[in-house]
Formats: C-alpha cells, structure tokens, sequence
C-alpha cells in the first residue's frame, strides 16, 4: 500500500554495517512496510541516490570514504511504500544524522549531454494525467524508456541515474508533462545495460543508437559538451554512528 503523498517519512531505528564485499550480491533497496533495506551502498552511492545526482556531480576531498560500503536495514516511522521522493528524504535525514553529512551546492562547469530541441521541433504527446498523479520512468535492457507524467527535466534527470556516463542538463525550454516511450540500442557510454555487439550488428531490426533514436522518435537531441552542472560539495563527513 503506498503511502499518501504528502507523507514525510523516517527512519524510528536503523543498523549500519560494512558490506562484505567479497560476497556475489548487487547494490539495492528494498522495502516491505515494516523493513527498509540498503544493501551494498557506497557512501558516494547513497549519496547520490538520495539528492538525485551522478556520481560525478559529488564533489570531495579524496580523505572522504566515499567508496566505504555499508548494509543499512532499519524500522520505519509508517507502514506503506514510499514514493521515490520519499525514499530519497529518509535515506537524506539518515546521513545528516548517522554520517553528519554537511554540503553546499555549487554551479561548475562539467563534461555533460545537454538534451536540446531537434530541427523541425519535438515530436512529444502532453500527458493526460494530472500532474500531482505519479510520474514513470522505467527501462529495460533492450533498451526500451518508458516515460508517463514527466517533464524533460524530469527525464534528464533520470537518464544520468539510470544508464548515462555523465550528468545530463535539459536545455530544451520545455515546461510540459508527457507520455512516450523510446528505443535504442546502448553503446559504451550507457552504463545500466552490457553492450550485446553482435547482436546490434547482425539484427536489421535493431534500433538505431540513442543520438538517433531520440531525434527520430521525440524530436529531441542529446549533445555531448561542456555545461555549467549544479555538483553537491561535501564539507564533511564521516564514518557513520554505533548503531
């Protein structure tokens, strides 16, 4: 059952340990109602999963355990799922508290893709939902995006979370919600995805790459560049507290 929107949910208790990273198991989140699992973060993980960045937008000293992996489990203060929203702020009160997190944020010029309007304009259908309705962004390993209820900014960002090598900063002045869905196939600078090479060569049927695809498909276009990116500088942190 998920929990209303205009819940701020938190964590009553939570037990922090190293990961043991020699173990074959992935990096996650997961949640039953009464539980709240983390298991195999890095701080600069969490980090970046709780604030919405790319891991290339945290700014540290190189003293900073930024790479240190822990296991979190913890009790939450409701009983539900919470949004991705919601997820986030938890897991954002944990590290103020837990690692004394302290940062500012910053403007600094970063190597990044900046999705821009293509000639002959967008080819995007407005969403038919309301916007207090919940925003999708899904994909799998064919690729295929799946988009209902977001805005360009909405998707920039979560294509520099999911699959790309580098922040991504929307610059398309476009301030709707839409629907759509996008086909590619990924190559080296996709991260989420393995690239299947013989595959994408030897099929005809294959989408063509993601500069193609999304100027054929949406009418947008992702260009490779220099741009001014807003980067978290951390001040401090440090190893979290006994539990």
């Amino acid at each position: 059952m998920p929990l209303p929107p205009d819940a701020d949910p938190s964590f009553e208790v939570a037990t922090i340990k190293p990961s043991d990273t020699t173990a074959p198991h992935g990096t996650g989140i997961r949640s039953n109602g009464n539980r709240v699992a983390a298991f195999n973060f890095s701080i600069g993980e969490l980090i970046a999963y709780s604030y919405g960045l790319h891991a290339k937008q945290i700014i540290a000293e190189a003293s900073f355990p930024l790479g240190t992996h822990f296991d979190i489990e913890g009790v939450p203060n409701f009983v539900g799922h919470p949004n991705i929203t919601q997820s986030r702020r938890m897991f954002q009160r944990l590290l103020v508290s837990r690692f004394k997190l302290e940062f500012r944020y910053e403007s600094r010029e970063l190597s990044a893709y900046v999705i821009q309007v293509a000639k002959g304009g967008p080819k995007l259908v407005q969403t038919t939902r309301k916007p207090s309705d919940r925003t999708g962004f899904s994909y799998n390993c064919q690729v295929v995006l799946t988009v209902r209820n977001a805005s360009i900014a909405d998707v920039a960002r979560g294509m520099q979370e999911a699959f790309m090598d580098k922040p991504v900063v929307d610059q398309t002045g476009l301030h709707d919600r839409y629907d759509f869905d996008l086909k590619w196939t990924p190559d080296e600078s996709q991260s989420y995805c393995p690239v299947d090479s013989s595959h994408s060569n030897n099929d005809p049927e294959a989408p063509p790459g993601l500069y193609t695809a999304i100027q054929e498909q949406i009418g947008l276009k992702l260009v490779p560049t220099k741009a001014s990116v807003q980067v978290m500088v951390i001040d401090h942190i440090e190893a979290p507290s006994e539990n």
